[in-house]
């Protein structure tokens, strides 16, 4: 098992949310109060709350399909949301009753206010129908897909290619497009190198042509923008002195699918590689057409790379639910490498961990 950096974990998951607070204000940020956070980081915290237990029902049980897992953390959301609480109260509860949704996430009051729309997951929520590789629910290529799915990044580091197949599934669950779920699949190996890698993103940028860098081998397989050949677009995000040209982030990003989302954060962090310059990047790529996806996206690569300390502490002070989201982190390295929560024939280190995410 790969050695894990909680700092950069934590990194990952605050960035992302950082990120999406700057989108929210399109990098204005306001000269005081609480940055809010949208509907990518309400949705990202339940993706890894589904991943926490889905491992726990694991551990307990000896059988776990985690995209079913993850949407029933998913179904959580929904119902903190108003959509169909009646319906998936019932889903869940075979109609007996008892306490539903469970686990301390949903006790957060902020994760029940709406915070922007997510309509192809509100659609496949509201139908209780989760789509699967061979029957998708719909024919969508948004970015909400991939935002929500940074933080499997981890997984992917830990578990290596073995976990691929649960990934690209969870991405499936409401976006049918196979470009949408190679984008996820792609980003979560992206993660695993940010969060393991000295310096990633000068490290690629300097990486001649003809060196097999696993970056460009990504931005090949991504959909490229405007019919570009993948080369023109690789050109533009190593061209050495670039500078942050708002009108090549528009090309390089134009609409809000997932694989705009990932270009245009590859394009802020080749503009920003550093991690003194973390603040800067998120205002910049908060100027992209769907600013909170290709920030919240760049967010998660820097803060896997640099780790929480890199992120401003004057934002991530005022970052709306940043306990709540540091928790997360902390708990999703933690389960995945230290068990606390115990298994079918290993005591519980942690006895509160089952109520913080049962695993039935």
């Amino acid at each position: 098992m790969a050695a894990v950096s909680e700092a950069r974990v934590r990194g990952l998951v605050l960035g992302s949310a950082l990120g999406d607070a700057a989108g929210v204000v399109r990098g204005r940020w306001p000269a005081e109060g609480p940055l809010r956070i949208g509907v990518s980081t309400q949705l990202a915290a339940f993706t890894i709350e589904g991943a926490i237990r889905a491992s726990m029902r694991l551990s307990h049980k000896g059988i776990c399909h985690a995209p079913t897992t993850v949407w029933h953390a998913y179904c959580r959301w929904a119902f903190l949301q108003g959509i169909e609480p009646e319906r998936i109260s019932e889903r869940w509860t075979g109609g007996g009753g008892g306490r539903w949704p469970d686990g301390w996430l949903a006790q957060v009051p902020a994760l029940g206010e709406r915070r922007g729309s997510a309509p192809a997951t509100v659609a496949a929520l509201t139908a209780l129908t989760p789509g699967t590789l061979t029957k998708p629910v719909s024919d969508s290529r948004g970015a909400h897909a991939l935002t929500r799915s940074l933080p499997l990044g981890l997984l992917w580091l830990l578990s290596g290619p073995t976990c691929a197949a649960a990934i690209r599934e969870t991405a499936a669950l409401t976006h049918g497009a196979p470009d949408a779920q190679d984008t996820v699949l792609g980003a979560a190996g992206l993660v695993s190198h940010c969060l393991t890698e000295d310096d990633p993103f000068r490290a690629w940028t300097t990486s001649g042509p003809g060196r097999d860098h696993p970056v460009d081998a990504l931005v090949r397989s991504l959909p490229m923008p405007h019919s570009a050949s993948p080369d023109t677009v690789l050109d533009l995000l190593k061209a050495p002195g670039g500078v942050p040209d708002p009108g090549q982030l528009a090309w390089t990003a134009p609409d809000a699918t997932a694989s705009a989302a990932l270009l245009g954060a590859l394009f802020v962090v080749s503009r920003f590689p550093g991690r003194d310059t973390v603040g800067a990047a998120l205002r910049f790529a908060a100027g992209a057409p769907d600013g909170e996806s290709v920030a919240s996206t760049a967010g998660a690569l820097l803060g896997a790379a640099h780790g929480v300390d890199a992120l401003p502490v004057e934002l991530l002070s005022r970052l709306e639910l940043a306990w709540v989201l540091d928790t997360l982190a902390r708990d999703l390295l933690q389960e995945h490498v230290d068990s606390p929560g115990g298994g079918e024939y290993v005591p519980a280190r942690d006895p509160h961990w089952w109520n913080r995410y049962p695993g039935w």
